[in-house]
């Protein structure tokens, strides 16, 4: 069956309205589309609701809304049920809790109540899709559709699709994205935790060996990212970032006379593990490093942080 083609998608049913959710229907709304919503807690529709009139001023200073919010909520509708939800919808973004047999049953529940040639994406962080299609009638059409926290103000989705998964599925989830101003990247092989994730883990492995190793301070390690190779990663990834290292030669000048050196630092890349006396140095240092803040304050740091980086970037 033909999928419903990527310019008709306007009404986009959300399932699961936590925090990743949320922040979903905020950027839906901001670029124009209409929102069905359903939670297991009918107090995450009006929480939903409050998120997107706090995260207004933001979408509008990085540009992606116009006009006035009042306006976009109009938009949103909360429903008790995923049946109810999903009818009429022309995409569905799921956003449950990442545990795998609650995400099979709810995506299997999905699959029966929507028309078949509307694509599901899961939000899931780590899952592959293969994992989590056994139940549905329709497995082709469903693909991961990774945001990257918090999706309202990070641009990038991860799409990845399973071995049922069919190429027009993958094609119209990218199209989808990138039509409302996402910047989806395609995951050609499942693995666990997709790209991002895998990434950030192995820098954080590393981080936490040397904390234990006792080489550096968790906020002499947080100072050096931020402050060091992160300013350069909002631009350009790793690769293209050593490319500029090797000079007018490039990745093959920086291979031959940097790869050895690195290759010994990979060497001895360390391999830690999270006991109690490892987590407890990790909890300390963190308490230390934000000093009293809570996490309000630390999360309006770093989404006023994000959106000068968007302003700049764009």
């Amino acid at each position: 069956m033909a999928l419903l083609p990527t310019d008709s998608i306007n009404t986009i049913g959300v399932i699961g309205l936590g925090a990743i959710g949320a922040s979903w229907s905020a950027w839906f709304l901001a670029r124009g589309l209409r929102i069905r919503g359903t939670d297991s807690d009918p107090a995450r529709g009006r929480a939903t609701e409050n998120f997107i009139r706090a995260a207004w001023p933001a979408l509008t200073d990085i540009g992606q809304a116009n006009g006035d919010v009042a306006d976009a909520l109009k938009r949103f509708s909360f429903h008790e049920s995923v049946d109810e939800c999903v009818a009429g919808c022309d995409f569905v973004q799921e956003n449950a809790p990442e545990r795998r047999e609650l995400k099979a049953e709810l995506l299997a529940r999905i699959d029966a109540a929507l028309p078949a040639d509307r694509v599901i994406a899961s939000s899931t962080s780590g899952f592959g899709v293969s994992a989590l299609a056994a139940g549905m009638t329709h497995p082709g059409r469903l693909v991961v559709g990774h945001p990257f926290n918090p999706p309202h103000l990070i641009p990038l989705v991860e799409v990845v699709g399973g071995g049922a998964t069919t190429p027009d599925a993958i094609k119209s989830a990218l199209a989808f994205y990138e039509r409302i101003g996402k910047k989806p990247v395609h995951v050609r092989k499942e693995v666990a935790g997709h790209l991002a994730n895998r990434l950030q883990a192995a820098l954080w492995r590393e981080a936490v060996h040397l904390v234990a190793e006792g080489a550096a301070s968790v906020a002499d390690i947080d100072a050096v990212i931020a402050h060091g190779p992160g300013l350069r990663w909002a631009q350009m990834g790793p690769h293209l970032i050593f490319h500029l290292a090797g000079g007018e030669g490039g990745m093959r000048h920086f291979i031959d006379h940097l790869g050895p050196p690195i290759q010994s630092w990979w060497d001895t890349l360390g391999t830690p593990q999270l006991t109690p006396q490892t987590a407890a140095a990790l909890i300390e240092g963190v308490n230390q490093e934000i000093a009293g803040r809570s996490y309000a304050d630390l999360v309006q740091e770093r989404d006023a942080k994000l959106i000068k980086t968007l302003q700049a970037l764009a």
